[in-house]
């Protein structure tokens, strides 16, 4: 058996390592946020954590001071051996995880819905409209009021609540801004919804949270936290420099697939309905995958189909068999159809 102060020698240098590297890490975007729906990420976060120690840390240190007290060595402990019940330890053992349970469901309830990513954001800004537009392997963003686009670089003025509308035009994908909080899927012929804000100025990393292919490790993006002056900047720099995205422009952009980085690119004028037509062209003609569904239409063409069937069956019943039809050639069609020839 090892002595414990031998075993206690040899784990000290791996506990201070665990603790440098979780001491390491309190710096990850998503206990440093930089937006609101951050913030309020982080808190839940914290809580749920700490409200679950409430019952792991007991239960850790109970089982350890168990396992020493009672160990086969120590003949000073209590032995009772038809000990089987205590009320006090079943009041304690059932009554504390039931309120901390009680806790994380109002805690979760309410989070739920507060931050919910289509609850649009209170502020006395207007919103910056945003569409997210996921291809292989990179990231398109229009600004539909600006007319303008960029791939992989996603620019904004701080203190403004971003409105985004996102959608694939390839396989599922998943927008995530780790320092700006919640993360949502694109998905093709559909439309996602996110709101979020940044409340401080300074570039912070995109990425694809979903593994989509061969070029997914190089599908990120930098998201600038501006000032308005320089956001107004930004978008006459696009105007002047940018090229012009139209379907034919976007079709050759979804086309290459790239497999490193793609670099940044602008686009000076954007196609009216641009996102719309992305979204339309994979829903095809089977409606109840799109945004609309014409449910009068289709009753209207239910009830043709019907009719026509009807009609079918009409000619089918006044059409008069031919006499040469005998009840032996019925016999050997339907021994054919038994045979299977």
């Amino acid at each position: 058996m090892i002595p414990l102060k031998s075993l206690g020698r040899w784990l000290r240098p791996g506990l201070l390592f665990v603790f440098a590297a979780l001491l390491a890490g309190c710096d990850s975007a998503v206990l440093n946020p930089k937006g609101q729906i951050g913030h309020d990420e982080k808190t839940l976060l914290i809580t749920a954590t700490v409200l679950m120690l409430l019952i792991v840390i007991p239960v850790i240190v109970m089982t350890l001071v168990f396992a020493w007290k009672y160990r086969a060595s120590n003949t000073k402990a209590r032995y009772e051996p038809d000990w089987a019940h205590s009320t006090a330890i079943e009041v304690v053992m059932w009554s504390i995880p039931c309120m901390i349970i009680l806790v994380l469901a109002v805690l979760t309830w309410r989070s739920s819905h507060a931050l919910d990513p289509y609850k649009p954001l209170d502020s006395d800004k207007k919103p910056v409209q945003i569409e997210a537009i996921s291809l292989d392997w990179k990231w398109l963003f229009v600004y539909p009021e600006e007319k303008v686009a960029a791939v992989n670089e996603l620019t904004f003025p701080v203190d403004t609540p971003l409105n985004f509308r996102i959608s694939s035009d390839t396989v599922m994908n998943v927008f995530f801004v780790p320092r700006l909080g919640s993360m949502i899927y694109a998905m093709a012929g559909m439309e996602t919804k996110l709101h979020l804000i940044a409340d401080e100025t300074g570039a912070f990393e995109g990425m694809s949270a979903n593994y989509s292919g061969h070029g997914f490790n190089k599908m990120h993006f930098t998201a600038h936290s501006v000032t308005e002056p320089e956001y107004r900047q930004w978008l006459d720099k696009l105007r002047g420099d940018g090229k012009a995205l139209d379907l034919v422009a976007f079709d050759a952009l979804g086309a290459e697939k790239n497999l490193e980085w793609y670099p940044v690119t602008y686009f000076g004028s954007v196609e009216d309905g641009l996102f719309r037509k992305v979204i339309d062209r994979h829903v095809g003609d089977n409606h109840h995958y799109g945004m609309q569904h014409d449910a009068a239409g289709a009753t209207h063409e239910g009830h043709d189909a019907m009719g026509s069937m009807e009609s079918m069956g009409d000619m089918h019943d006044m059409a008069p068999m031919p006499a040469e039809h005998t009840a032996d050639e019925h016999a050997a069609h339907a021994g054919h159809g038994v045979s299977g020839e």
